[in-house]
């Protein structure tokens, strides 16, 4: 029996279905292409305004330039500062602990209060060691559960904290000696001031295709979105750490925002409407580490969108009614809050546009010099944020990460891009996420 014997008696029975197609669900597919195609042209311009508003930032930043250095006065009674080191299972807060005692700071002007929210008694036990072997300078506080997080181990901190400033950081970071003077005396030129926030600088961003792409993330914020901001507005933000918030005005605002997925964007935007202000200094850096496996990295980036979303949806009306904030203040704000996780969206719908598009298109041989001429194109026409990481990149000299960097965006990029959205739409929705706890190179040294 040869293959036409075979295959007539099939086709004889499928022709009835491909003339139903041809009749019925051919135009079917016609119309939704149209839609779909409509949609993804419509898309990629939205997407293609938003990459030249990356442009106009990193230009803005460039020709602007930081301005000439304001003279700090010579703060005459120094303050009292408390630094807050909030850890769970990290011995890795050992580490800052110590840089901590290491800072060119009278001992007698500030304290170091450890909050232990960690579930396993040998990391504990480790931290109560280091916490008596330097009685007068160090207090470690223990929490039975670490309910609200790390802002709920940051508000129990806050209840037996001294200093009339509170330094905080996350438990990887790694102060240098002058950090403490340096980051309280703007408070001095400007007694108005609620906070001060220092630059992050990533100790291990050459470490792998992850660690690059977490990298040039937090550079991006750094060189290109904060600096922006500052300038163009005056307004400032807090990073979560290597920072300095005024302890009356954390207490008047009702300390932080117990169980908020990001307490530093959401307490910069009670700031914010309540017309106080937080300085950047560019000038500044502190060293702290970057994930440097995918898992680690797609769950702090949906962490970052989840509770950036979630503190934009809470304060949105506050911060439009304001009157702190001028039209142009308030017009800034909501481009740069809006722009990077708005792109994000914008990414993921040209793809399934795209997507659906291809498969409803009429059968024809695919023109592949055409097809790959068209995605070039539309890249190219979308590469704002890419452009601005190369940027970012250079100003913050680490142009060798450019090559890991495109590597990385093209395929551990686009998973990341997937749990950004997931985090947007749960923020959305309303829908619950946990604070997830990432591996720290640090902890491994300890």
């Amino acid at each position: 029996m040869d293959l036409f014997t075979i295959i007539a008696p099939i086709a004889a029975v499928l022709e009835p279905v491909f003339q139903q197609y041809a009749a019925f669900g051919r135009p079917v597919l016609d119309f939704l292409h149209v839609i779909f195609q409509g949609t993804f042209q419509t898309i990629l311009w939205i997407a293609v305004l938003v990459s030249l508003l990356y442009y106009m930032m990193c230009a803005y930043v460039l020709l602007k330039g930081r301005g000439k250095r304001k003279e700090t006065p010579v703060m005459g009674e120094l303050p009292f500062v408390t630094v807050q080191i909030p850890t769970r299972n990290e011995l890795v807060a050992l580490r800052c602990a110590e840089h901590c005692l290491a800072f060119d700071y009278p001992k007698e002007k500030y304290e170091i209060l450890i909050g232990d929210d960690s579930n396993m008694p040998e990391v504990s036990a480790r931290l109560n060691e280091f916490a008596a072997a330097h009685p007068e300078m160090v207090r470690v506080l223990k929490r039975a559960s670490n309910v609200g997080f790390k802002p709920g181990n940051l508000n129990n901190m806050l209840q037996h904290s001294r200093g009339e400033y509170i330094v905080i950081f996350d438990s990887d970071f790694v102060p240098k000696q002058d950090f403490l003077a340096r980051i309280v005396q703007p408070f001095a030129r400007d007694p108005s001031l609620a906070g001060v926030q220092a630059r992050w600088n990533l100790l291990n961003a050459n470490q792998n295709l992850v660690s690059a792409l977490g990298a040039t993330i937090v550079a991006t914020c750094h060189h290109v979105g904060i600096p922006f901001m500052n300038r163009s507005t005056n307004i400032g933000f807090f990073c979560g750490s290597a920072e300095a918030v005024k302890k009356d005005v954390l207490v008047k605002l009702g300390g932080w925002e117990s169980g908020a997925l990001t307490e530093d964007i959401e307490f910069s935007m009670r700031l914010i409407r309540n017309g106080y202000r937080i300085e950047y200094l560019e000038d500044l850096e502190c060293d702290s580490e970057v994930p440097f496996l995918i898992r680690d990295l797609y769950r702090q980036q949906m962490r970052w969108a989840y509770g950036v979303v979630s503190a934009y949806k809470k304060h949105f009306v506050g911060i439009a009614t304001s009157k702190h904030l001028s039209i142009k203040d308030k017009t800034i704000l909501g481009i740069l809050f809006c722009t990077g996780y708005f792109l994000s969206v914008l990414l993921a719908a040209l793809f399934v546009m795209g997507i659906l598009s291809f498969i409803t298109n009429p059968p024809a041989p695919i023109d592949i010099p055409l097809f790959m001429a068209e995605t070039f194109k539309n890249i190219a026409l979308t590469s704002g944020l890419v452009v601005t990481s190369f940027f970012a990149l250079a100003r913050a000299n680490r142009l060798r990460l450019t090559v890991p960097m495109i590597l990385s965006s093209f395929t551990y990029g686009l998973l990341v891009t997937y749990y950004v959205n997931v985090g947007i739409f749960k923020a959305l929705f309303r829908a619950p996420m946990e604070w997830f706890l990432l591996n720290k190179q640090g902890n491994k040294l300890a």
